[in-house]
């Protein structure tokens, strides 16, 4: 074991689930921390970097040899995954022990999302919105360009991908979502799900006058 892998902060394990893979048997770690405060986050124990509870990946790692056989994947989620740096070397581990790899992102890092892709097998990416509308869910400005970019280089890869969309309570009319799916449909994209939304109260990245926002984790660094 890496020094840098102990270092992955996980904040979950679900031992077993047919849903966040499609297809095949696995388990999914929930990675802690979030760089962005979507206001329909279902995950908010998530957002912070630490969380209250802390699994180390020697106990991931240890339950892992014992589904050697039994589980095919492991799906990396969160949060986001993608925050930590230690991320790479907790999936080279698995992928060494025989497990195929799955990530569920928003795509915030392109950049290390590029770096990821030789260890990938399946993607499950969250699509939130047209790039001009992220701000107005994130919290986070650049956002839209960065969750778009993190689409091209998975279509580009040609890895297995399923684009995720929740669907926000103010999106009433099906022709909420027409523009999007249509942008989605023109890039190639053929696995588009909608997801139903189940609001949990966040801190508002978006505080009326006199109020402060609560300031967003600041992203570790690259491997």
């Amino acid at each position: 074991m890496t020094p840098l892998v102990q270092s992955l902060r996980i904040g979950g394990l679900t031992p077993l689930t047919t849903l966040d893979y499609p297809g095949e048997l696995a388990a999914v770690i929930f990675c802690q921390g979030c760089p962005w405060r979507c206001r329909y986050c279902h995950n908010t124990h998530l957002l912070s970097p630490e969380g209250r509870e802390r699994i180390p990946w020697s106990q991931v790692r240890a339950f892992l040899r014992g589904r050697v056989g039994l589980l095919d994947a492991l799906v990396f989620s969160g949060g986001e995954p993608t925050l930590q740096a230690a991320l790479p070397a907790a999936m080279r581990e698995a992928k060494a022990m025989g497990f195929k790899i799955g990530l569920h992102t928003a795509g915030p890092y392109p950049d290390r999302l590029r770096r990821l892709l030789p260890l990938l097998d399946w993607v499950g990416l969250d699509i939130k919105t047209l790039p001009a509308d992220y701000p107005t869910i994130t919290g986070a400005p650049d956002s839209g360009a960065r969750a778009w970019e993190s689409l091209a280089l998975l279509l580009e890869a040609g890895i297995a991908l399923q684009v995720r969309t929740t669907v926000p309570p103010h999106w009433r009319d099906p022709e909420d979502l027409q523009p999007l799916t249509d942008r989605l449909a023109a890039l190639g994209v053929g696995n588009h799900i909608l997801q139903t939304c189940r609001p949990t109260p966040i801190p508002d990245p978006h505080p009326a006058a006199g109020e402060t926002a609560s300031p967003l984790p600041a992203a570790a660094s690259a491997a």
